[in-house]
């Protein structure tokens, strides 16, 4: 089992930032993945972002250039940071981790707010 606490998140106007951290605990010697979903209201979770423990990373095309994820091994942490905001980025985060066997954990979310 892994356990996911995040913190960050909040109510920012458009163009501004924010960073959002994850801190993983438990079973981490089994993490493969770490990133970040996010779910909009009426709207299907999606990946924003992900890292691997060789620090390979995948983004979403409406979040390049505006997002950047990063991890620290050791404390077992990601971030998520996050400028240019925009109003379509309003939504639940969801801190994710995938196991070496395919096994998703989550986080229990946290709200991002953009106002325009």
């Amino acid at each position: 089992q892994v356990q996911l606490v995040e913190s960050g998140g909040g109510l920012v106007q458009a163009g501004g930032s924010l960073r959002l951290s994850c801190a993983a605990s438990g079973s981490v010697a089994n993490i493969k993945v770490m990133g970040w979903y996010r779910q909009a209201p009426g709207k299907q979770r999606e990946l924003v972002a992900t890292i691997s423990n060789g620090g390979t990373t995948k983004y979403v095309d409406s979040v390049k250039g505006r997002f950047g994820i990063s991890r620290d091994t050791a404390k077992n942490t990601v971030d998520l940071q996050m400028d240019s905001l925009k109003a379509e980025d309003t939504a639940v985060y969801y801190c994710n981790v995938r196991s070496f066997l395919s096994y998703d954990y989550w986080g229990q979310g946290t709200q991002v707010t953009v106002s325009s």
